[in-house]
Protein backbone atom coordinates (compact mmCIF):
# COMPACT_ATOMS: atom_id res chain seq x y z
CA UNK A 1 0.00 0.00 0.00
CA UNK A 2 1.35 3.32 -0.74
CA UNK A 3 1.90 5.89 1.34
CA UNK A 4 -1.08 8.61 1.88
CA UNK A 5 -0.22 12.04 0.26
CA UNK A 6 -1.85 14.97 1.34
CA UNK A 7 -1.32 18.18 0.45
CA UNK A 8 -0.71 21.33 2.45
CA UNK A 9 -1.28 24.94 2.08
CA UNK A 10 0.41 25.86 4.46
CA UNK A 11 4.40 27.69 3.84
CA UNK A 12 7.55 26.21 4.14
CA UNK A 13 8.00 27.23 7.23
CA UNK A 14 4.89 25.04 8.45
CA UNK A 15 7.44 22.00 7.15
CA UNK A 16 10.57 22.53 8.68
CA UNK A 17 8.32 23.04 12.05
CA UNK A 18 5.87 19.94 12.09
CA UNK A 19 8.28 17.08 9.65
CA UNK A 20 11.30 15.85 10.96
CA UNK A 21 12.55 14.68 7.22
CA UNK A 22 12.24 17.20 4.49
CA UNK A 23 12.87 17.49 1.03
CA UNK A 24 13.50 21.00 -0.65
CA UNK A 25 13.36 21.47 -4.04
CA UNK A 26 14.68 24.31 -5.01
CA UNK A 27 13.97 27.03 -8.11
CA UNK A 28 16.84 26.25 -10.65
CA UNK A 29 18.97 29.34 -10.09
CA UNK A 30 22.76 30.70 -9.79
CA UNK A 31 21.63 32.04 -6.75
CA UNK A 32 19.84 31.33 -3.36
CA UNK A 33 17.06 33.73 -2.08
CA UNK A 34 14.89 33.33 1.19
CA UNK A 35 15.84 33.81 4.75
CA UNK A 36 15.88 31.95 7.88
CA UNK A 37 17.90 28.66 9.24
CA UNK A 38 17.29 26.35 6.50
CA UNK A 39 18.52 28.32 3.94
CA UNK A 40 21.46 30.12 6.19
CA UNK A 41 22.30 26.00 6.50
CA UNK A 42 22.77 25.49 3.38
CA UNK A 43 24.23 28.46 2.39
CA UNK A 44 26.82 27.64 4.82
CA UNK A 45 27.00 23.61 3.84
CA UNK A 46 27.42 24.98 -0.01
CA UNK A 47 30.40 27.66 1.45
CA UNK A 48 32.50 24.71 3.67
CA UNK A 49 32.42 22.61 0.51
CA UNK A 50 32.97 25.75 -2.40
CA UNK A 51 29.94 24.66 -3.94
CA UNK A 52 27.94 26.67 -6.34
CA UNK A 53 23.53 26.19 -5.84
CA UNK A 54 23.43 25.22 -9.24
CA UNK A 55 25.52 22.33 -8.53
CA UNK A 56 22.88 20.34 -6.49
CA UNK A 57 21.37 19.64 -9.54
CA UNK A 58 24.62 17.29 -9.99
CA UNK A 59 24.41 15.93 -6.26
CA UNK A 60 21.90 17.02 -3.48
CA UNK A 61 23.00 17.76 0.13
CA UNK A 62 21.40 17.13 3.66
CA UNK A 63 22.54 18.43 7.11
CA UNK A 64 20.71 18.53 10.48
CA UNK A 65 18.30 21.90 11.61
CA UNK A 66 19.35 23.15 15.39
CA UNK A 67 15.84 20.90 16.30
CA UNK A 68 17.39 17.92 14.94
CA UNK A 69 14.82 17.81 11.13
CA UNK A 70 16.90 16.31 8.69
CA UNK A 71 16.87 18.86 5.38
CA UNK A 72 17.70 17.31 1.54
CA UNK A 73 18.33 20.03 -1.06
CA UNK A 74 17.98 19.13 -4.97
CA UNK A 75 17.61 21.39 -7.93
CA UNK A 76 16.11 20.29 -10.83
CA UNK A 77 18.24 20.63 -14.32
CA UNK A 78 16.38 21.11 -17.37
CA UNK A 79 18.82 19.44 -18.89
CA UNK A 80 18.49 16.32 -17.75
CA UNK A 81 16.48 13.45 -19.89
CA UNK A 82 13.28 11.83 -17.34
CA UNK A 83 15.39 8.75 -16.25
CA UNK A 84 18.04 11.76 -14.91
CA UNK A 85 15.42 13.28 -13.60
CA UNK A 86 13.81 10.63 -12.23
CA UNK A 87 17.49 9.21 -10.70
CA UNK A 88 18.57 12.50 -9.61
CA UNK A 89 15.01 12.89 -6.85
CA UNK A 90 15.79 9.61 -6.10
CA UNK A 91 19.14 9.97 -4.84
CA UNK A 92 17.55 13.23 -3.02
CA UNK A 93 15.43 11.18 -1.62
CA UNK A 94 17.72 8.61 -0.70
CA UNK A 95 19.15 10.68 2.45
CA UNK A 96 15.86 11.23 4.18
CA UNK A 97 14.91 6.94 3.64
CA UNK A 98 18.58 6.55 5.40
CA UNK A 99 16.84 7.16 8.25
CA UNK A 100 13.74 4.97 7.39
CA UNK A 101 11.45 7.95 8.56
CA UNK A 102 7.11 7.31 8.62
CA UNK A 103 6.54 10.19 7.12
CA UNK A 104 8.65 12.82 4.78
CA UNK A 105 7.92 16.58 3.64
CA UNK A 106 8.20 17.59 0.06
CA UNK A 107 8.60 21.06 -0.15
CA UNK A 108 8.32 22.77 -3.98
CA UNK A 109 9.10 25.87 -5.18
CA UNK A 110 6.15 28.02 -6.52
CA UNK A 111 5.44 26.81 -10.13
CA UNK A 112 7.74 23.53 -9.85
CA UNK A 113 4.77 21.05 -10.15
CA UNK A 114 6.29 18.57 -12.73
CA UNK A 115 9.73 18.21 -10.18
CA UNK A 116 7.16 17.89 -7.39
CA UNK A 117 5.41 15.25 -9.41
CA UNK A 118 8.82 13.27 -9.37
CA UNK A 119 9.67 13.47 -5.97
CA UNK A 120 5.80 12.29 -5.18
CA UNK A 121 6.52 9.44 -7.43
CA UNK A 122 10.38 8.69 -6.07
CA UNK A 123 8.78 8.52 -2.73
CA UNK A 124 5.63 6.48 -3.45
CA UNK A 125 7.32 3.64 -5.05
CA UNK A 126 9.98 3.73 -2.66
CA UNK A 127 8.15 4.11 0.47
CA UNK A 128 6.95 0.68 0.02
CA UNK A 129 8.70 -1.95 2.49
CA UNK A 130 8.67 -5.16 -0.16
CA UNK A 131 7.71 -8.96 1.28
CA UNK A 132 10.96 -10.13 4.05
CA UNK A 133 10.08 -12.82 6.03
CA UNK A 134 12.56 -11.94 9.01
CA UNK A 135 12.01 -12.17 12.89
CA UNK A 136 13.30 -8.80 13.32
CA UNK A 137 14.54 -5.63 11.97
CA UNK A 138 12.04 -5.22 9.08
CA UNK A 139 12.07 -1.76 7.15
CA UNK A 140 8.48 -0.32 8.17
CA UNK A 141 6.47 1.35 5.34
CA UNK A 142 6.14 4.97 4.33
CA UNK A 143 3.05 5.93 6.42
CA UNK A 144 2.34 9.42 4.37
CA UNK A 145 4.06 12.03 2.30
CA UNK A 146 3.51 16.10 3.18
CA UNK A 147 3.67 18.05 -0.10
CA UNK A 148 4.41 22.03 0.38
CA UNK A 149 4.04 24.60 -2.31
CA UNK A 150 1.74 22.36 -5.18
CA UNK A 151 -2.12 22.47 -4.37
CA UNK A 152 -3.77 21.13 -7.17
CA UNK A 153 -3.86 17.12 -6.08
CA UNK A 154 -5.12 15.89 -9.42
CA UNK A 155 -1.70 16.86 -10.86
CA UNK A 156 -0.20 13.78 -8.73
CA UNK A 157 -2.55 11.29 -10.08
CA UNK A 158 -0.64 9.51 -13.01
CA UNK A 159 2.07 9.87 -11.06
CA UNK A 160 0.56 8.11 -8.03
CA UNK A 161 -0.84 5.58 -10.47
CA UNK A 162 2.24 4.59 -11.78
CA UNK A 163 3.21 4.36 -8.62
CA UNK A 164 0.80 1.62 -7.68
CA UNK A 165 1.49 -0.41 -10.58
CA UNK A 166 5.40 -0.34 -9.88
CA UNK A 167 4.50 -1.44 -6.38
CA UNK A 168 2.33 -3.98 -7.26
CA UNK A 169 4.80 -5.23 -10.24
CA UNK A 170 7.69 -5.73 -7.16
CA UNK A 171 5.39 -6.94 -4.43
CA UNK A 172 4.22 -10.23 -6.20
CA UNK A 173 8.20 -10.40 -8.00
CA UNK A 174 9.63 -10.27 -4.37
CA UNK A 175 7.51 -13.31 -2.72
CA UNK A 176 9.16 -16.59 -2.38
CA UNK A 177 8.20 -19.31 -4.71
CA UNK A 178 6.54 -21.48 -1.60
CA UNK A 179 4.68 -18.66 -1.31
CA UNK A 180 3.74 -17.40 -4.99
CA UNK A 181 2.51 -20.83 -6.33
CA UNK A 182 0.52 -20.60 -9.38
CA UNK A 183 -2.30 -21.29 -7.37
CA UNK A 184 -1.67 -18.61 -4.95
CA UNK A 185 -0.91 -16.32 -7.33
CA UNK A 186 -4.26 -17.28 -9.49
CA UNK A 187 -6.05 -16.53 -6.11
CA UNK A 188 -4.20 -13.18 -5.96
CA UNK A 189 -4.93 -12.44 -9.63
CA UNK A 190 -9.23 -13.03 -8.76
CA UNK A 191 -8.86 -10.91 -5.94
CA UNK A 192 -7.35 -8.33 -8.11
CA UNK A 193 -10.18 -8.72 -10.84
CA UNK A 194 -12.64 -8.20 -8.23
CA UNK A 195 -11.74 -5.18 -6.73
CA UNK A 196 -10.78 -3.45 -9.94
CA UNK A 197 -14.43 -5.28 -12.28
CA UNK A 198 -11.74 -6.55 -14.09
CA UNK A 199 -13.67 -9.51 -16.61
CA UNK A 200 -11.68 -12.43 -15.61
CA UNK A 201 -11.33 -16.44 -17.02
CA UNK A 202 -8.48 -18.81 -16.48
CA UNK A 203 -7.67 -21.73 -19.24
CA UNK A 204 -6.47 -24.50 -16.34
CA UNK A 205 -4.29 -27.52 -17.58
CA UNK A 206 -7.18 -29.54 -18.39
CA UNK A 207 -8.72 -27.08 -20.30
CA UNK A 208 -5.63 -26.53 -22.63
CA UNK A 209 -4.73 -29.84 -22.71
CA UNK A 210 -8.05 -30.24 -24.17
CA UNK A 211 -7.84 -26.93 -26.54
CA UNK A 212 -4.60 -28.51 -27.59
CA UNK A 213 -2.02 -26.00 -26.54
CA UNK A 214 1.06 -27.96 -26.27
CA UNK A 215 3.31 -25.67 -25.80
CA UNK A 216 1.92 -24.41 -22.71
CA UNK A 217 1.37 -27.84 -21.22
CA UNK A 218 4.96 -29.52 -21.91
CA UNK A 219 6.09 -26.91 -19.42
CA UNK A 220 3.20 -26.91 -16.70
CA UNK A 221 3.17 -31.21 -16.75
CA UNK A 222 6.29 -31.21 -14.83
CA UNK A 223 4.84 -29.67 -11.66
CA UNK A 224 2.74 -32.40 -8.98
CA UNK A 225 0.65 -29.58 -8.19
CA UNK A 226 -0.92 -28.72 -11.83
CA UNK A 227 -1.96 -25.41 -10.37
CA UNK A 228 -0.40 -23.91 -13.72
CA UNK A 229 -3.32 -21.83 -16.44
CA UNK A 230 -3.80 -19.11 -18.49
CA UNK A 231 -5.42 -16.17 -17.07
CA UNK A 232 -7.58 -13.38 -18.84
CA UNK A 233 -8.19 -10.34 -17.35
CA UNK A 234 -9.97 -7.56 -19.04
CA UNK A 235 -10.43 -3.91 -18.46
CA UNK A 236 -12.60 -1.80 -21.22
CA UNK A 237 -13.59 2.19 -21.40
CA UNK A 238 -16.53 3.18 -23.10
CA UNK A 239 -14.63 5.86 -25.13
CA UNK A 240 -11.94 2.98 -26.16
CA UNK A 241 -11.08 3.40 -29.97
CA UNK A 242 -8.33 0.67 -29.87
CA UNK A 243 -7.50 -2.75 -27.59
CA UNK A 244 -4.24 -3.36 -26.60
CA UNK A 245 -3.28 -7.00 -25.41
CA UNK A 246 -0.75 -7.24 -22.47
CA UNK A 247 1.01 -10.87 -22.15
CA UNK A 248 3.37 -11.89 -19.89
CA UNK A 249 5.10 -14.64 -18.71
CA UNK A 250 4.97 -15.75 -14.93
CA UNK A 251 6.85 -18.78 -14.57
CA UNK A 252 6.73 -18.79 -10.81
CA UNK A 253 9.88 -20.91 -10.34
CA UNK A 254 12.41 -22.15 -12.70
CA UNK A 255 14.34 -24.78 -12.27
CA UNK A 256 15.34 -25.50 -16.23
CA UNK A 257 13.58 -28.49 -16.20
CA UNK A 258 15.63 -31.69 -17.28
CA UNK A 259 18.27 -29.34 -18.42
CA UNK A 260 18.91 -28.24 -14.19
CA UNK A 261 20.48 -25.26 -14.01
CA UNK A 262 23.26 -24.95 -11.82
CA UNK A 263 23.02 -23.56 -8.82
CA UNK A 264 24.17 -19.82 -9.29
CA UNK A 265 21.70 -19.42 -12.12
CA UNK A 266 18.45 -21.15 -10.36
CA UNK A 267 19.27 -19.14 -7.62
CA UNK A 268 16.20 -16.18 -7.78
CA UNK A 269 14.21 -18.22 -10.46
CA UNK A 270 10.89 -17.15 -8.57
CA UNK A 271 11.46 -13.53 -10.29
CA UNK A 272 11.03 -15.52 -13.49
CA UNK A 273 7.11 -14.61 -13.29
CA UNK A 274 8.13 -11.04 -13.62
CA UNK A 275 6.68 -10.28 -17.33
CA UNK A 276 3.05 -11.22 -15.80
CA UNK A 277 3.73 -8.72 -12.85
CA UNK A 278 4.55 -6.21 -15.02
CA UNK A 279 1.17 -6.56 -17.41
CA UNK A 280 -0.85 -6.55 -14.60
CA UNK A 281 0.92 -3.52 -13.05
CA UNK A 282 0.50 -1.83 -16.07
CA UNK A 283 -3.34 -3.26 -15.90
CA UNK A 284 -3.67 -1.60 -12.56
CA UNK A 285 -2.05 1.80 -13.51
CA UNK A 286 -4.41 2.54 -16.68
CA UNK A 287 -7.50 1.15 -14.50
CA UNK A 288 -6.73 4.24 -11.82
CA UNK A 289 -5.88 6.75 -14.29
CA UNK A 290 -9.46 5.47 -16.30
CA UNK A 291 -7.64 5.34 -19.98
CA UNK A 292 -9.84 5.30 -22.73
CA UNK A 293 -8.55 2.33 -24.29
CA UNK A 294 -9.48 -1.44 -23.61
CA UNK A 295 -7.00 -3.93 -22.25
CA UNK A 296 -6.55 -7.49 -22.55
CA UNK A 297 -3.96 -9.23 -20.25
CA UNK A 298 -3.06 -12.20 -20.62
CA UNK A 299 -0.71 -14.49 -17.88
CA UNK A 300 0.93 -17.51 -18.66
CA UNK A 301 1.42 -18.93 -14.86
CA UNK A 302 3.18 -21.84 -14.21
CA UNK A 303 6.30 -23.39 -12.95
CA UNK A 304 9.32 -25.19 -15.03
CA UNK A 305 9.47 -27.99 -12.57
CA UNK A 306 11.93 -31.28 -12.92
CA UNK A 307 10.32 -34.25 -12.57
CA UNK A 308 9.36 -37.82 -14.41
CA UNK A 309 6.43 -36.01 -16.33
CA UNK A 310 8.23 -32.71 -16.99
CA UNK A 311 9.24 -32.60 -21.27
CA UNK A 312 12.60 -33.42 -22.15
CA UNK A 313 14.83 -32.75 -25.34
CA UNK A 314 13.89 -34.31 -28.87
CA UNK A 315 10.11 -34.19 -27.88
CA UNK A 316 7.86 -32.66 -30.51
CA UNK A 317 4.69 -31.07 -29.22
CA UNK A 318 1.70 -29.22 -30.90
CA UNK A 319 1.52 -25.80 -30.11
CA UNK A 320 -2.27 -24.48 -30.40
CA UNK A 321 -1.80 -23.20 -33.20
CA UNK A 322 -1.23 -26.24 -35.13
CA UNK A 323 2.61 -25.40 -34.96
CA UNK A 324 4.86 -28.38 -33.96
CA UNK A 325 7.90 -27.51 -31.82
CA UNK A 326 11.34 -29.33 -31.55
CA UNK A 327 12.29 -29.65 -28.07
CA UNK A 328 16.09 -28.50 -27.72
CA UNK A 329 16.61 -27.10 -24.46
CA UNK A 330 14.09 -27.14 -21.45
CA UNK A 331 15.33 -24.16 -20.08
CA UNK A 332 13.51 -22.51 -22.90
CA UNK A 333 10.39 -22.88 -21.29
CA UNK A 334 9.64 -19.28 -21.69
CA UNK A 335 9.20 -19.09 -25.34
CA UNK A 336 6.56 -21.77 -25.02
CA UNK A 337 3.84 -20.55 -22.45
CA UNK A 338 4.20 -17.36 -24.25
CA UNK A 339 3.69 -19.48 -27.71
CA UNK A 340 0.25 -20.57 -26.38
CA UNK A 341 -0.72 -17.20 -24.19
CA UNK A 342 0.22 -15.18 -27.72
CA UNK A 343 -2.18 -17.22 -29.80
CA UNK A 344 -5.19 -16.95 -27.73
CA UNK A 345 -3.96 -13.15 -27.07
CA UNK A 346 -4.13 -12.65 -31.16
CA UNK A 347 -7.51 -14.68 -31.45
CA UNK A 348 -9.40 -12.07 -29.72
CA UNK A 349 -7.74 -9.74 -33.12
CA UNK A 350 -6.06 -6.40 -31.01
CA UNK A 351 -4.87 -3.78 -32.39
CA UNK A 352 -1.27 -4.66 -30.85
CA UNK A 353 0.04 -7.09 -28.95
CA UNK A 354 2.91 -6.32 -25.79
CA UNK A 355 4.76 -9.48 -24.71
CA UNK A 356 6.69 -9.06 -21.55
CA UNK A 357 8.99 -11.56 -20.27
CA UNK A 358 12.39 -12.35 -17.85
CA UNK A 359 12.86 -14.48 -20.91
CA UNK A 360 17.34 -14.73 -22.53
CA UNK A 361 20.50 -14.58 -21.30
CA UNK A 362 21.87 -13.54 -23.91
CA UNK A 363 19.86 -9.69 -23.80
CA UNK A 364 21.70 -9.54 -20.24
CA UNK A 365 24.88 -10.36 -22.20
CA UNK A 366 24.09 -7.58 -24.73
CA UNK A 367 22.71 -4.92 -22.54
CA UNK A 368 23.36 -5.41 -19.07
CA UNK A 369 20.67 -4.48 -16.52
CA UNK A 370 20.20 -1.02 -17.07
CA UNK A 371 18.43 -0.91 -20.61
CA UNK A 372 15.71 -3.98 -21.56
CA UNK A 373 15.63 -4.73 -25.45
CA UNK A 374 12.90 -4.94 -27.25
CA UNK A 375 11.72 -5.65 -30.67
CA UNK A 376 8.95 -4.39 -33.22
CA UNK A 377 7.27 -5.79 -36.45
CA UNK A 378 7.28 -2.11 -37.70
CA UNK A 379 9.59 0.87 -38.01
CA UNK A 380 6.94 3.14 -36.36
CA UNK A 381 6.22 0.62 -33.67
CA UNK A 382 9.80 0.96 -32.88
CA UNK A 383 9.75 4.08 -32.95
CA UNK A 384 7.03 4.50 -30.72
CA UNK A 385 8.73 2.01 -28.04
CA UNK A 386 11.60 3.77 -27.81
CA UNK A 387 9.71 7.32 -27.47
CA UNK A 388 7.57 5.94 -24.52
CA UNK A 389 10.92 4.77 -22.61
CA UNK A 390 12.24 8.32 -23.09
CA UNK A 391 9.20 10.13 -21.81
CA UNK A 392 8.82 7.21 -18.52
CA UNK A 393 12.94 7.16 -17.72
CA UNK A 394 12.58 3.48 -18.39
CA UNK A 395 14.76 2.76 -21.32
CA UNK A 396 14.40 0.75 -24.67
CA UNK A 397 16.98 -0.56 -26.74
CA UNK A 398 15.52 -2.06 -29.86
CA UNK A 399 16.82 -4.84 -31.80
CA UNK A 400 16.84 -6.71 -35.06
CA UNK A 401 13.69 -9.04 -35.86
CA UNK A 402 15.02 -9.79 -39.92
CA UNK A 403 13.69 -13.23 -40.98
CA UNK A 404 16.25 -14.78 -42.33
CA UNK A 405 17.40 -15.14 -38.78
CA UNK A 406 15.05 -18.16 -38.75
CA UNK A 407 17.39 -20.45 -40.40
CA UNK A 408 19.03 -21.14 -37.04
CA UNK A 409 15.56 -23.00 -35.96
CA UNK A 410 15.11 -25.34 -38.91
CA UNK A 411 14.30 -28.44 -37.70
CA UNK A 412 14.46 -31.96 -39.48
CA UNK A 413 11.60 -33.15 -37.66
CA UNK A 414 8.80 -30.42 -36.65
CA UNK A 415 7.95 -26.74 -38.26
CA UNK A 416 10.43 -25.24 -35.90
CA UNK A 417 13.03 -25.55 -33.11
CA UNK A 418 12.26 -24.63 -30.17
CA UNK A 419 16.06 -22.75 -29.31
CA UNK A 420 19.44 -23.61 -30.56
CA UNK A 421 21.85 -25.35 -28.26
CA UNK A 422 24.71 -22.65 -28.66
CA UNK A 423 22.77 -19.68 -27.94
CA UNK A 424 24.10 -17.41 -30.19
CA UNK A 425 21.96 -14.43 -30.33
CA UNK A 426 19.12 -16.40 -28.51
CA UNK A 427 17.24 -12.97 -27.30
CA UNK A 428 16.54 -12.39 -31.03
CA UNK A 429 15.90 -16.19 -32.47
CA UNK A 430 13.03 -16.25 -29.10
CA UNK A 431 11.67 -13.42 -30.87
CA UNK A 432 12.07 -14.85 -34.44
CA UNK A 433 9.88 -17.80 -32.83
CA UNK A 434 7.55 -15.83 -30.50
CA UNK A 435 5.88 -14.05 -33.82
CA UNK A 436 5.20 -16.96 -35.27
CA UNK A 437 2.41 -17.31 -32.82
CA UNK A 438 0.50 -13.94 -33.41
CA UNK A 439 -0.93 -14.02 -36.44
CA UNK A 440 0.65 -11.13 -38.19
CA UNK A 441 -0.48 -9.08 -35.46
CA UNK A 442 1.27 -5.26 -34.91
CA UNK A 443 3.09 -6.83 -32.00
CA UNK A 444 5.81 -5.65 -29.12
CA UNK A 445 8.20 -8.79 -27.90
CA UNK A 446 9.77 -6.71 -24.27
CA UNK A 447 12.92 -8.94 -23.11
CA UNK A 448 13.25 -7.73 -19.72
CA UNK A 449 17.22 -7.24 -19.21
CA UNK A 450 16.52 -4.39 -16.46
CA UNK A 451 14.08 -6.03 -14.10
CA UNK A 452 16.57 -6.34 -11.70
CA UNK A 453 19.77 -4.13 -10.94
CA UNK A 454 21.93 -3.84 -7.73
CA UNK A 455 21.42 -1.03 -6.28
CA UNK A 456 18.21 0.13 -7.91
CA UNK A 457 17.57 2.22 -11.28
CA UNK A 458 16.12 5.36 -12.12
CA UNK A 459 13.02 6.23 -9.50
CA UNK A 460 13.66 2.86 -8.05
CA UNK A 461 15.80 2.11 -5.24
CA UNK A 462 15.43 -1.57 -5.06
CA UNK A 463 17.23 -3.86 -6.85
CA UNK A 464 13.90 -4.90 -7.99
CA UNK A 465 13.27 -1.97 -10.40
CA UNK A 466 8.99 -2.89 -11.73
CA UNK A 467 10.71 -1.75 -14.99
CA UNK A 468 8.14 -1.84 -17.87
CA UNK A 469 5.17 -0.52 -16.05
CA UNK A 470 5.71 3.14 -16.56
CA UNK A 471 6.85 2.24 -19.79
CA UNK A 472 3.80 0.50 -20.60
CA UNK A 473 1.79 3.74 -19.30
CA UNK A 474 3.41 5.99 -21.67
CA UNK A 475 3.03 3.51 -24.57
CA UNK A 476 -0.55 3.44 -23.59
CA UNK A 477 -0.72 7.27 -23.91
CA UNK A 478 0.53 7.16 -27.31
CA UNK A 479 -2.02 4.70 -28.35
CA UNK A 480 -5.17 5.59 -27.41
Amino acid sequence: MLARLQIHAGSATAAFRQHRHTLVILPASDKLSGTGEPQAVLHALLKRRNLKPKELAKKPLCANLADGTLVAWTMPDAKHTPFQALAAMRAALDLLFAENPLEIAIVAAPGATHAAGLAVYCASVNGVALPERKSKGMRKPLRAIHLYGARDAGAFAAWRAQAEGNVLCRELTALPPNELTPGAYRRRVRELARENKWKHAEFDFAKLRKMGAGAFCAVAQGSTAMDAAIVHLRYSHAKAKRTIALVGKGICYDTGGHNLKPARYMYGMHEDMNGSAVALGILLAATRLKLAVSIDCWMAISRNDISPRAYHQNEVVRALNGTTIEIAHTDAEGRMVLADTLTLAARKKPDLIVDFATLTGSMHVALGNRYTGAFATSDKLAAAAVAAGRVAGERICMFPLDDDYDDALDSKIADVKQCTLDGDADHILAARFLKRFTADTPWLHVDLSASSCKGGLGAVASDLTGFGVGWGIALLESHR
